[in-house]
């Protein structure tokens, strides 16, 4: 089974800085692509930022040269580091696996969740 399993986050100061972890098991000596998504109450899960196992990446424009999404060098560890913190961000933070391939090939394109974690920025 995929487990994806968060860490990091929590508070910090406008203007400050939070690193979020995102580990992902399940599949053995396979890659990632990867997505981190956040959502407020009340509001759709929107999309912040993604990498492909190529290394590729997008971010939504809001967070564009702000934060920075990496992975491990195994493919299986995401991070989401994030700067110059706006109260605005404040949020529940998902990763999500959005393609798994092994071998080079596309094995499970199932979208896994990780459990969230909080982000609270204040001014």
């Amino acid at each position: 089974a995929v487990h994806l399993v968060q860490s990091g986050g929590g508070s910090a100061q406008a203007g400050g800085s939070l690193r979020l972890s995102c580990a992902a098991s399940g599949y053995s000596y396979c890659t990632h692509d990867m997505s981190w998504y956040r959502q407020v109450p009340g509001k759709e899960r929107d999309f912040v930022s993604s990498i492909d196992s190529d290394g590729a990446t997008t971010y939504a424009d809001g967070v564009k040269g702000r934060f920075t999404i990496s992975q491990n060098n195994d493919k299986n560890t995401l991070y989401l580091q994030m700067n110059t913190l706006k109260p605005e961000d404040t949020a529940m933070y998902y990763c999500r696996i959005d393609r798994v391939y092994c071998g080079g090939a596309l094995v499970d394109s199932t979208n896994y969740w990780g459990q969230g974690t909080q982000v609270t920025v204040s001014s």
